[in-house]
């Protein structure tokens, strides 16, 4: 495990260069979800820079967290974290997309890519996995925790309950979910397409410990992540509110950019318009 990130200027700054690399490699490969992967930027800065137990020279190390995302259309803001926190070399990430490269459209681990958890694609299926995992931790008396990321719009999935249940059943207070709030999917707002709220009540009367925090706020996500793992007898599940295309505000809550390229032409200026965003 290295050393855990504490300065928040620090982080803000890992964030800032792991935004400028998605927007790079999704232009590079000319397709992918930039949205989603921008506003998740701020939250995978504090899990692999201070949260998650994990040592990129041992990616298979029994007793390291683990980190499911299920939402894997945002397997950009996944690589290009692990590029950043020592897994494989950042040049990789221009390989985004492309044929024989490790880095698919969707996370898959039989390309062999270290730090994947989950070949990702079909959505809603990530909790259940990490219900698996965390469970075999139980018996195995292992003392880490689950992660598992999911898009708001994805727990309009059935399955995502069933796990929920089980999660509570079993008592698997090493176990949190974090959902990615942006209240924006493909086709527009969660609210037009299927409501899903009241969220907190759903996942309380289904047994779980709910906080909320701001998706973008460094010290505010490692606070709340800390006192989830705090919790015993029951799951967590962390609301993160974000903004889907986090940084560039010229595409910030528009859902039309979910799952489009910048073209060449627009690079430098949302390379320009992160710059600005995040002056530290």
């Amino acid at each position: 495990m290295k050393k855990r990130i504490a300065d928040i200027l620090d982080l803000q700054r890992i964030s800032t260069e792991i935004r400028k690399d998605i927007i790079i490699s999704i232009c590079e490969a000319g397709s992918g979800h930039t949205g989603g992967s921008l506003g998740l930027a701020d939250i995978f800065t504090c899990l692999y820079f201070n949260l998650l137990n994990h040592d990129c020279n041992k990616p298979h190390w029994e007793s390291r967290d683990r980190l499911i995302l299920s939402i894997g259309h945002v397997a950009p803001v996944l690589y290009t974290t692990l590029a950043h926190a020592g897994y494989f070399p950042k040049e990789e990430l221009l390989t985004l997309r492309k044929l024989g490269s490790r880095l698919q459209g969707h996370p898959g681990r039989d390309h062999g890519l270290p730090g994947l958890e989950l070949s990702a694609g079909s959505l809603g299926q990530g909790l259940s996995v990490a219900v698996g995992m965390a469970l075999a931790s139980k018996i195995d008396k292992r003392e880490n925790t689950i992660f598992c990321i999911m898009g708001d719009g994805e727990l309009q999935e059935g399955s995502v309950w069933e796990a929920a249940m089980s999660s509570s059943h079993h008592k698997l207070d090493n176990l949190i979910a974090i959902v990615d709030r942006n209240m924006l999917q493909i086709d527009g707002s969660t609210s037009e397409v299927m409501e899903i709220e009241p969220l907190s009540d759903k996942w309380s009367s289904f047994g779980w410990e709910v906080f909320h925090c701001d998706g973008h706020n460094h010290g505010d996500i490692i606070h709340t992540i800390t006192k989830a793992k705090g919790i015993t007898n029951k799951p967590s599940v962390v609301i993160a509110l974000t903004t889907m295309g986090k940084g560039i505000p010229s595409i910030e809550n528009n859902h039309s950019w979910h799952g489009k390229a910048p073209t060449k032409k627009q690079l430098p200026d949302f390379i320009d318009q992160i710059n600005r965003s995040y002056e530290i």
